[in-house]
Protein backbone atom coordinates (compact mmCIF):
# COMPACT_ATOMS: atom_id res chain seq x y z
CA UNK A 1 0.00 0.00 0.00
CA UNK A 2 3.08 2.73 0.67
CA UNK A 3 4.05 2.14 -2.32
CA UNK A 4 0.78 2.08 -4.00
CA UNK A 5 0.30 5.27 -2.71
CA UNK A 6 3.96 6.85 -2.62
CA UNK A 7 4.32 7.13 0.73
CA UNK A 8 6.19 5.57 4.03
CA UNK A 9 4.95 2.79 5.87
CA UNK A 10 4.46 4.80 8.89
CA UNK A 11 1.43 6.93 8.14
CA UNK A 12 -0.04 3.39 6.58
CA UNK A 13 0.89 1.37 9.65
CA UNK A 14 -0.76 4.30 11.53
CA UNK A 15 -3.97 4.53 9.54
CA UNK A 16 -4.22 0.91 9.92
CA UNK A 17 -4.06 0.54 13.91
CA UNK A 18 -6.44 3.44 13.94
CA UNK A 19 -8.93 1.37 11.81
CA UNK A 20 -8.32 -1.78 13.74
CA UNK A 21 -9.26 0.25 17.02
CA UNK A 22 -12.11 1.46 15.01
CA UNK A 23 -12.97 -2.36 14.28
CA UNK A 24 -13.37 -1.25 10.98
CA UNK A 25 -10.58 -3.98 9.92
CA UNK A 26 -8.77 -6.80 11.80
CA UNK A 27 -5.30 -7.73 11.73
CA UNK A 28 -4.80 -11.56 10.89
CA UNK A 29 -0.94 -12.90 12.41
CA UNK A 30 1.25 -12.93 9.59
CA UNK A 31 -0.75 -11.99 7.15
CA UNK A 32 -1.85 -8.60 7.56
CA UNK A 33 -5.22 -6.84 7.80
CA UNK A 34 -8.70 -7.71 6.79
CA UNK A 35 -11.59 -5.29 6.10
CA UNK A 36 -14.01 -6.47 9.34
CA UNK A 37 -17.15 -8.31 9.02
CA UNK A 38 -20.26 -6.49 8.19
CA UNK A 39 -22.59 -5.55 11.07
CA UNK A 40 -24.52 -8.81 12.10
CA UNK A 41 -28.15 -9.23 13.38
CA UNK A 42 -26.74 -9.29 16.86
CA UNK A 43 -24.42 -6.84 16.64
CA UNK A 44 -27.23 -4.47 15.12
CA UNK A 45 -29.55 -5.54 18.30
CA UNK A 46 -26.68 -4.81 20.58
CA UNK A 47 -25.93 -1.31 19.01
CA UNK A 48 -29.30 -0.21 19.21
CA UNK A 49 -30.26 -1.63 22.75
CA UNK A 50 -27.01 0.33 23.60
CA UNK A 51 -28.22 3.58 21.34
CA UNK A 52 -31.52 3.34 23.15
CA UNK A 53 -29.40 3.51 26.74
CA UNK A 54 -27.21 6.35 25.80
CA UNK A 55 -28.83 8.98 23.62
CA UNK A 56 -32.07 9.82 25.19
CA UNK A 57 -30.25 10.49 28.25
CA UNK A 58 -27.57 12.81 26.16
CA UNK A 59 -30.66 14.95 24.64
CA UNK A 60 -32.15 15.23 27.82
CA UNK A 61 -28.86 16.93 29.18
CA UNK A 62 -28.18 18.76 25.77
CA UNK A 63 -32.11 19.87 26.10
CA UNK A 64 -30.98 21.46 29.53
CA UNK A 65 -26.98 22.53 28.62
CA UNK A 66 -27.23 23.20 25.24
CA UNK A 67 -25.58 27.20 24.44
CA UNK A 68 -28.43 29.11 21.90
CA UNK A 69 -25.67 28.81 19.81
CA UNK A 70 -25.75 25.17 19.63
CA UNK A 71 -29.16 25.24 19.77
CA UNK A 72 -29.20 27.62 16.28
CA UNK A 73 -26.37 25.40 14.65
CA UNK A 74 -28.41 22.41 15.13
CA UNK A 75 -31.61 23.83 14.16
CA UNK A 76 -29.80 24.88 10.76
CA UNK A 77 -28.41 21.63 10.30
CA UNK A 78 -31.54 19.81 10.97
CA UNK A 79 -33.15 22.63 8.29
CA UNK A 80 -30.32 21.21 5.59
CA UNK A 81 -30.93 17.45 6.37
CA UNK A 82 -34.68 18.42 5.88
CA UNK A 83 -34.20 20.22 2.20
CA UNK A 84 -31.77 17.14 1.59
CA UNK A 85 -34.12 14.53 2.46
CA UNK A 86 -36.98 15.95 -0.01
CA UNK A 87 -35.16 14.82 -3.25
CA UNK A 88 -34.98 10.60 -3.26
CA UNK A 89 -31.42 10.80 -5.19
CA UNK A 90 -28.31 8.36 -3.59
CA UNK A 91 -25.56 11.64 -3.63
CA UNK A 92 -28.01 13.15 -1.56
CA UNK A 93 -28.82 10.77 0.89
CA UNK A 94 -25.17 10.13 1.55
CA UNK A 95 -24.90 13.66 2.61
CA UNK A 96 -28.12 13.03 4.77
CA UNK A 97 -26.51 10.13 6.45
CA UNK A 98 -22.87 12.12 7.36
CA UNK A 99 -25.25 14.91 8.50
CA UNK A 100 -27.45 12.38 10.33
CA UNK A 101 -24.48 10.99 11.89
CA UNK A 102 -23.55 14.92 13.01
CA UNK A 103 -26.85 16.17 14.20
CA UNK A 104 -26.80 12.91 17.00
CA UNK A 105 -23.23 14.04 17.76
CA UNK A 106 -24.08 17.46 18.57
CA UNK A 107 -26.59 16.64 20.86
CA UNK A 108 -24.24 14.60 22.31
CA UNK A 109 -21.73 16.97 23.08
CA UNK A 110 -24.28 19.89 23.45
CA UNK A 111 -25.26 17.40 26.89
CA UNK A 112 -21.44 17.97 27.84
CA UNK A 113 -20.54 14.32 28.48
CA UNK A 114 -17.58 13.15 26.79
CA UNK A 115 -17.48 9.53 27.57
CA UNK A 116 -20.92 9.56 25.78
CA UNK A 117 -19.02 11.66 23.07
CA UNK A 118 -16.49 8.69 22.77
CA UNK A 119 -18.64 5.89 23.15
CA UNK A 120 -21.09 7.38 19.97
CA UNK A 121 -18.09 8.67 18.03
CA UNK A 122 -17.21 5.10 17.84
CA UNK A 123 -20.27 3.39 17.13
CA UNK A 124 -21.36 5.83 14.55
CA UNK A 125 -18.39 4.81 12.37
CA UNK A 126 -20.29 1.69 12.67
CA UNK A 127 -23.83 2.94 11.59
CA UNK A 128 -22.36 5.27 9.10
CA UNK A 129 -21.43 2.66 6.90
CA UNK A 130 -24.66 0.47 7.58
CA UNK A 131 -26.77 4.23 6.70
CA UNK A 132 -24.54 4.28 3.53
CA UNK A 133 -26.02 1.03 2.10
CA UNK A 134 -29.64 1.82 3.76
CA UNK A 135 -32.63 3.38 0.98
CA UNK A 136 -32.86 7.36 1.13
CA UNK A 137 -37.02 7.08 1.83
CA UNK A 138 -36.44 6.73 5.51
CA UNK A 139 -34.83 9.98 5.31
CA UNK A 140 -38.34 12.08 5.88
CA UNK A 141 -39.84 9.93 8.66
CA UNK A 142 -35.84 10.84 10.52
CA UNK A 143 -36.87 14.46 9.36
CA UNK A 144 -39.63 14.31 11.26
CA UNK A 145 -38.05 12.71 14.05
CA UNK A 146 -35.68 15.46 13.92
CA UNK A 147 -37.81 17.92 14.49
CA UNK A 148 -39.21 16.63 17.31
CA UNK A 149 -36.42 16.48 19.32
CA UNK A 150 -35.34 20.24 17.95
CA UNK A 151 -38.40 21.62 19.30
CA UNK A 152 -37.83 19.68 23.17
CA UNK A 153 -34.23 20.70 22.79
CA UNK A 154 -34.87 24.33 21.69
CA UNK A 155 -37.61 24.41 24.34
CA UNK A 156 -35.02 23.33 27.48
CA UNK A 157 -37.62 20.34 27.58
CA UNK A 158 -35.26 17.28 28.68
CA UNK A 159 -37.48 14.60 29.57
CA UNK A 160 -39.73 15.79 26.00
CA UNK A 161 -36.20 15.44 24.17
CA UNK A 162 -35.32 12.20 26.01
CA UNK A 163 -38.93 10.87 24.95
CA UNK A 164 -38.45 12.44 21.59
CA UNK A 165 -34.58 10.55 21.00
CA UNK A 166 -35.96 7.27 22.59
CA UNK A 167 -38.93 7.47 19.89
CA UNK A 168 -36.83 8.43 17.00
CA UNK A 169 -33.51 5.59 17.75
CA UNK A 170 -36.47 2.95 18.07
CA UNK A 171 -38.24 3.71 15.17
CA UNK A 172 -34.61 3.85 13.24
CA UNK A 173 -34.20 0.28 14.60
CA UNK A 174 -37.26 -0.54 12.84
CA UNK A 175 -36.79 0.76 9.70
CA UNK A 176 -33.00 -1.07 9.26
CA UNK A 177 -34.68 -4.44 11.66
CA UNK A 178 -35.97 -5.92 8.23
CA UNK A 179 -32.20 -5.85 6.30
CA UNK A 180 -31.01 -8.49 9.50
CA UNK A 181 -33.79 -10.52 9.49
CA UNK A 182 -33.11 -11.16 5.47
CA UNK A 183 -29.60 -11.51 5.77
Amino acid sequence: MARQFGVSQTPIRAALIRLEAEGLVVKKHNTGYNVAPQLSGSRFRDIYEFRLLIEPAAAAAAALLATPSEVAALAELAEEMSALADTDTEANYSKFALMDGEFHARIAEAGRNTVICEALERLYTHMHLFRLRYHAAVAMDAVKEHDAIMRAIREGDGAAAQVAMQAHIAASRDRMQPYFNAT
